[in-house]
């Protein structure tokens, strides 16, 4: 691909996710395979956001190979549309962490509001501790 239409073909990679509800995040382990999750996110600027279990498997996959793909899916984690290669990191600085929440607060609302006060809840009755979120940063870099 020539390097003029690099930065349409960048917009326009947006332009489809932000479109999407959710996206397939793809993590690689340290032997290369791939693995998929559906998962919520959201823009702010040209950084996408994503909230996850602070222990979850994608987290520490990340911390390992910051490479990943995406692509908008549905709920269930069906391609939805073209896949697009970026680069994540966990987030440390709790101002980027604010953008991040907000971020996904604007998009999300109240569905967001209600799905972590029900799994608080349940949590709460089987005694389990209170859910840790760690969030990422990606950059798309196709």
């Amino acid at each position: 691909m020539a390097q003029s239409t690099r930065p349409r073909q960048r917009a326009s990679n947006l332009a489809t996710l932000a479109t999407a509800k959710y996206i397939r995040l793809i993590t690689y382990r340290r032997t290369g395979d791939a693995v998929a999750t559906p998962v919520w996110f959201a823009f702010a600027s040209e950084t996408i956001y994503v909230e996850s279990g602070a222990n979850a498997g994608k987290i520490k996959r990340i911390r390992h190979t910051p490479r990943v793909a995406l692509a908008p899916c549905d709920i269930r984690g069906g391609v939805t549309g073209p896949m697009v290669e970026g680069m994540a990191r966990v987030l440390a600085s709790k101002d980027e962490i604010a953008i991040a929440e907000a971020a996904l607060a604007q998009k999300y609302g109240f569905t967001r509001t209600l799905y972590y006060g029900v799994m608080g809840f349940a949590r709460r009755l089987v005694r389990k501790p209170t859910w840790d979120s760690d969030y990422l940063a990606i950059k798309l870099t196709t």
